[in-house]
């Protein structure tokens, strides 16, 4: 069990860093890169031929170890909950610590289901949509679509239903281990998504997109580097958040929407949630917008707050780090 955890560990960081900025890889050098990527691809590729329910049953026996063994996800993890819900009592946030990181554990563990099971076993597992008609009303109104996608559930099964029922863009940053990159792109790619990279060529493309009445996908909550966003709250929080959605509006009119795909309860299957996003997502102001970018991702961890993948550091970045406040290290909560 102790090397489930450490496989499911592993998987986590490699695809963090496929996804994020969020520097949560080992610093150990115990293990090839090359060795490591075909170890976790071979791992991916046996997961796949699980059932969803089997895969979450997995996940209740490794997130328990996974809280035990591995400081950095506990730790990060009860760090954001203290601030988000900081009048939650400790026996909740810690059965909430503990439910996320199952929650957590079940998501890498179905990457490979959501890669390479065969597309009518995944489609099969989505077992409900809801708010579908947003898109479709904004595509028959002639105007493209940003779909929101914080990292809740299992994005990859959003991004496999995404990219099979409507033309879907999504910028892509290969991961560290580059072995992985064929894997991983070729995941999200297989039912027809497009993959344009994380810069102004993949923003470009992103407008041309829309500007084709065609769905994007943006990461609302992923840290930008300095001088590509703002702060704006979250849960009250200042949080460093990107300011790529409000140059996007303002050239296409595209609507905007917050996509996830909601794990139910005891590895049923998947619900897809399309969500009105808040309103000042279509403001000018920058700031504005991007408390509307947050608020909308508030709406969404709503639905289930475990489900939600806590263990990020989103509040890495400080406003008197900005400032350049000699103390700045003083306001950090990791």
């Amino acid at each position: 069990m102790r090397l489930g955890a450490w496989c499911t560990i592993r998987i986590m960081r490699a695809q963090r860093l496929a996804v994020t900025d969020d520097v949560m890889s080992s610093k150990s050098n115990d293990v090839s890169p090359p060795l490591r990527a075909r170890a976790i691809a071979g791992l991916w590729r046996g997961l796949a031929r699980l059932t969803p329910r089997r895969l979450w049953q997995l996940a209740r026996l490794i997130g328990p170890l996974i809280l035990a063994l591995s400081r950095r996800e506990r730790e990060v993890t009860r760090a954001n909950l203290q601030h988000v819900y900081p009048d939650m009592t400790i026996a909740v946030r810690r059965d909430l610590t503990r439910r996320s990181l199952v929650h957590s554990s079940a998501t890498m563990l179905e990457l490979g289901f959501a890669w390479m099971a065969a597309p009518s076993r995944v489609e099969t597992a989505i077992r409900q949509v809801h708010g579908r008609e947003l898109l479709d009303d904004a595509r028959a109104q002639g105007r493209g679509v940003i779909v929101l996608a914080p990292h809740f559930g299992n994005w990859e099964v959003l991004n496999f239903w995404l990219s099979s029922h409507f033309p879907f863009t999504a910028m892509y940053e290969p991961p560290k281990i580059a072995a992985l990159d064929p894997v991983i792109r070729g995941g999200r790619e297989r039912m027809g998504a497009q993959l344009v990279p994380t810069n102004p060529r993949g923003v470009a493309s992103l407008l041309k997109a829309l500007k084709r009445c065609e769905a994007v996908g943006i990461l609302p909550d992923q840290e930008p580097s300095w001088g590509s966003g703002v702060f704006a709250d979250f849960f009250q929080r200042p949080a460093y958040t990107a300011t790529l959605l409000p140059k996007l509006v303002a050239r296409t009119e595209a609507r905007v929407v917050t996509g996830i795909a909601r794990r139910l309860p005891d590895g049923e299957g998947f619900a897809i949630h399309f969500l009105a996003a808040d309103d000042r997502v279509y403001a000018s102001d920058e700031t504005q917008s991007a408390t509307g970018v947050n608020a909308s991702v508030e709406d969404a961890i709503a639905l289930d707050p475990a489900q939600y993948q806590w263990e990020y550091k989103r509040f890495r970045k400080t406003p008197q780090q900005a400032a350049q406040d000699p103390d700045f290290k003083r306001f950090r909560i990791y």
